[in-house]
């Protein structure tokens, strides 16, 4: 790969970065905050398979949709603290809506779970938390489907804007959102 290639793609990395830190949370869509769009909402289950940078939305077990993703800058493994750049690998749940932050749409995976806590306590880490499922926002909506060239995320899931608008009128708050290896 060019050198000015991977330049480009280390700062893009660092921008998304420093982006992320000021994910803004819509108090409209905050836990426990009713939302008026779940009457189009058909998606009981989120299956997202990191291996294959592929997320699936089902209902009833049938496949409605499927979408390319890029994930946490290190996707290997299941995440366990803060700033690890992993996506957790688990059983989860969409906890809350944002139909209005830093990258355009964003559903709020119930991360960290349980499980994930007590194994963040057991280490005496931060397991982290703000983990999404977004779009790119103003500042790299540009990118478009070339952002999934290369895992850029703090840990969250990533899809186009155009997708997250998608994926967002589809699920309820409370779906259920399964992330393998």
């Amino acid at each position: 790969m060019p050198i000015m290639t991977k330049m480009i793609l280390k700062l893009f990395t660092l921008i998304i970065c420093l982006v992320s830190l000021n994910f803004s949370v819509d108090s409209a869509n905050k836990p426990g905050a009713q939302s008026n769009d779940n009457k189009a909402s058909i998606i009981d289950l989120i299956l997202i398979e990191k291996a294959k940078r592929k997320m699936s939305l089902l209902y009833k077990g049938k496949v409605i949709k499927t979408y390319k993703v890029a994930l946490g800058f290190e996707p290997l493994g299941h995440k366990q603290q803060e700033g690890d750049g992993k996506t957790p690998e688990g059983i989860y749940s969409i906890s809350y809506k944002n139909a209005g932050g830093q990258f355009h749409k964003a559903l709020k995976v119930s991360y960290p779970n349980k499980k994930d806590q007590a194994n963040a306590r057991k280490l005496g880490i931060s397991p982290g938390d703000f983990i999404m499922i977004h779009g790119l926002g103003k500042s790299f909506s540009w990118l478009g489907k070339t952002h999934v060239l290369k895992d850029w995320t703090l840990g969250c899931v990533a899809v186009t804007d155009a997708e997250i608008d998608e994926v967002y009128k589809l699920t309820p708050v409370g779906a259920k959102v399964e992330i393998r290896p």
